[in-house]
């Protein structure tokens, strides 16, 4: 069985800046914000929510399949993908676009700034979802807005359950939106930040979110590990210590991958979290998204 991926695939420069933000930003200068960074170190990796999903869902013996866009410079991810043995048939190839590009700068605290281009993700939503017998379960990863919208309301047609993943995506919707998108879902999947803001713009808590038809809330808190909600009771699972801390970016999609899978095997929440915070911990020891190898060891919890 495979399971469906909806979102972007981007190149990602990555650069680390050796200082803290917090100390070259004026909180009373705001008004007139000119800051540049120096930057020693840079490097261009393959990511996108898709592509970072895709790759860990991979090694640990799932079956991704990867509905996305990509513009006339994508010939060489595309590549990449089917070199796991991943079908790209639902990749879109945009003429006159560039694949989304991601500029990210992290400080030694870890802090991120993110200067992102959708480029080719803008046309996502022209691919719909594919009337596939194999599909059980899927994802809304952050991508193009129309692309979110439609491919949500898509899935919910075809009966297919899926993970509602707003991510960095979530400014672009308001209330009402956010509403519709957790009705049509069957798990939400969020960090701290996002889950308050989720609450916020529906005026829902996630006690009351997680009492609803939703088979589970899932709240990322980085290295504090995750909670997970269940009929509006909290459970919290412990994060694990990771060997190193290089590089967050695409953590919270290696963690996605886990709970893919173990839905997937049909586990309960909280075995999948529990997987998803030993894959999370692998990750960040490693630069890039789509780097790090992972044993299959890790699914003996």
């Amino acid at each position: 069985m495979s399971a469906l991926i909806c979102g972007s695939l981007a190149f990602d420069t990555i650069a680390t800046f050796p200082g803290r933000f917090a100390q070259q930003i004026l909180p009373e200068q705001l008004h007139i914000l000119n800051v540049s960074f120096l930057v020693p170190t840079l490097r261009r990796e393959f990511g996108g929510c898709a592509g970072n999903i895709a790759y860990s869902l991979g090694q640990l013996g799932g079956t991704p399949l990867v509905m996305a866009a990509v513009g006339t410079d994508g010939d060489e991810y595309l590549q990449r993908i089917e070199s796991w043995g991943a079908s790209t048939a639902f990749v879109r190839k945009v003429p006159d676009s560039h694949t989304a590009q991601a500029i990210i700068i992290t400080d030694s605290d870890n802090n991120q700034i993110t200067a992102f281009h959708p480029g080719a993700m803008q046309s996502a939503h022209l691919t719909p979802v594919p009337p596939r017998n194999d599909v059980c379960v899927a994802i809304i990863a952050p991508d193009g807005r129309d692309a979110m919208l439609q491919h949500a309301q898509q899935l919910e047609q075809a009966k297919i359950p899926f993970v509602f993943d707003p991510g960095q995506g979530l400014p672009m919707f308001d209330g009402a939106e956010l509403k519709r998108f957790v009705a049509q879902a069957t798990w939400v999947a969020v960090n701290d930040y996002e889950a308050q803001m989720l609450c916020e713009r529906t005026g829902e808590s996630l006690e009351s979110l997680s009492s609803s038809h939703l088979r589970g809330v899932v709240v990322t808190l980085g290295a504090q590990g995750c909670d997970v909600w269940q009929q509006g009771v909290r459970t919290h699972v412990p994060g694990v210590a990771a060997g190193a801390i290089l590089d967050p970016t695409g953590c919270g999609d290696a963690f996605r991958a886990a709970l893919l899978y173990g839905i997937e095997q049909g586990w309960t929440l909280e075995r999948c979290v529990k997987l998803g915070n030993r894959v999370g911990a692998i990750k960040i020891a490693c630069r890039g998204g789509q780097n790090h190898r992972l044993d299959r060891a890790l699914l003996d919890l």
